[in-house]
């Protein structure tokens, strides 16, 4: 198994982080586990940090509010595999939700509905309770509430002749 732990200095190591940070944000957690990898003594990892946060390289606030957006817009998640995610990477709670306040309700619902009707189009289904499953589960994998799901799940097959009113 070739792995590519190429050891780093701690300069080596601050400046790689440095030109990695300006291209694109990074959390401290994967600040943290590049300075592992690049095999960065312990105690030089946290001096590092604190520097690149200092020098508003890493700032977790500005990591979490970019990476709402990006998984709103074009991965089309919704606010609990966001929130899920940003714990993985030890974003501190309040960041969290400071990042998904200032998610549009109404455009994650709309992505919502255009992920469930392209996963409709092409499922094969039994039938109208077997289609309804598979896109009850899709729509939670994708990490939008029950209530949102099934509702959105409803008027599509209602809106495809898939079930008719009771």
């Amino acid at each position: 198994m070739a792995m590519n732990k190429r050891e780093k200095t701690p300069e080596q190591a601050l400046r790689s982080l440095m030109n990695l940070c300006v291209k694109a944000e990074r959390s401290e957690f994967d600040v943290r586990r590049l300075l592992e990898r690049w095999g960065v003594a312990e105690e030089e990892r946290q001096r590092i940090v604190d520097t690149l946060v200092r020098e508003r390289f890493v700032d977790n606030r500005r990591y979490a509010e970019a990476y709402v957006r990006e998984k709103v817009r074009f991965s089309g998640w919704g606010r609990y595999k966001i929130r899920a995610a940003l714990r993985a990477k030890r974003i501190d709670e309040s960041i969290v939700e400071g990042a998904l306040e200032q998610v549009d309700g109404a455009s994650m619902r709309e992505k919502l509905e255009h992920r469930l009707q392209m996963k409709m189009n092409r499922t094969r289904a039994r039938d109208a309770y077997d289609l309804r499953g598979k896109l009850v589960r899709y729509g939670a994998g994708l990490g939008f509430d029950t209530d949102t799901v099934l509702e959105v799940v409803e008027r599509l097959m209602k809106e495809r002749g898939e079930i008719t009113e009771n």
